[in-house]
């Protein structure tokens, strides 16, 4: 229960600067159509189906988890690579956001009717510190200069609807997108990338947890004289 549980949570191992330096940062239609063609429902009516659709997609979860061989080693990139794929075949059967389209569906939702650049920028800041995420790449700070060369170029504040000063900003931050080596292209790769580096911390904190419960385990006086098992070979399915 605890494995399909920290699935459906948030992992903030990550390093995203690169997603935020994107123009526009895109969210599948599906993922809005979910929201938006809802009836107006009634509180009690409106819960029940919540707590269904919840538990809909964690018998899901559950499903493919009794299903799939799990090694508990986060130092082993096949048994990384292996928990990843695992993973997206949850997120996909039981119809869940991945943490780079949570980030940009809550990049979309929170900018949303923002009218000026400084705003927006500040607003991204304020998500990715949120959401534990990182900035190696010193993006921000890259950003924010060239919002203060554009705005100084326009001797006033840039407004989101000012498609010339827009452009310009645009263009600068192309510029950046360069210096850094980020290509629009890779934005598939950065997202593999992304989720491997979830994949791992997941697994270091199951190794973790299974650590403590056997190192509590054998405190016991009936298992006192018993050795530990090797976490790897562990088999999460005998548990679920």
């Amino acid at each position: 229960m605890a494995l399909a549980s920290r699935i459906l949570s948030n992992s903030k191992q990550l390093h995203a600067g690169q997603f935020l330096l994107q123009r526009k940062h895109a969210v599948p239609v599906r993922f809005f159509a979910k929201e938006a063609a809802r009836p107006a429902l009634k509180g009690d009516e409106m819960l029940k189906n919540i707590f269904l659709e919840v538990k809909k997609k964690f018998e899901t979860a559950m499903g493919i988890l009794r299903k799939e061989k799990i090694t508990i080693d986060p130092d082993d990139p096949a048994a990384v690579s292996q928990y990843a794929k695992v993973m997206k075949t949850v997120r996909e059967k039981a119809d869940m956001f991945s943490e780079s389209q949570r980030i940009q569906y809550t990049i979309q939702t929170r900018t949303q009717g923002i009218p000026d650049a400084r705003t927006y920028l500040l607003t991204l800041k304020e998500i990715r510190i949120k959401r534990g995420l990182s900035d190696d790449l010193g993006a921000e700070a890259m950003m924010m200069d060239a919002l203060e060369k554009v705005e100084k170029e326009l001797k006033k504040p840039l407004m989101r609807n000012d498609k010339k000063g827009m452009g310009l900003l645009v263009a600068e931050f192309d510029k950046i997108n360069k210096k850094l080596g980020i290509r629009k292209e890779d934005l598939p790769k950065y997202e593999e990338q992304l989720e491997h580096k979830i994949a791992k911390a997941q697994l270091e904190e199951l190794k973790k947890d299974a650590l403590e419960a056997m190192e509590t385990q054998k405190k016991r006086e009936e298992f006192k004289d018993e050795e530990m098992v090797d976490v790897k070979s562990i088999d999460i399915r005998n548990f679920i």
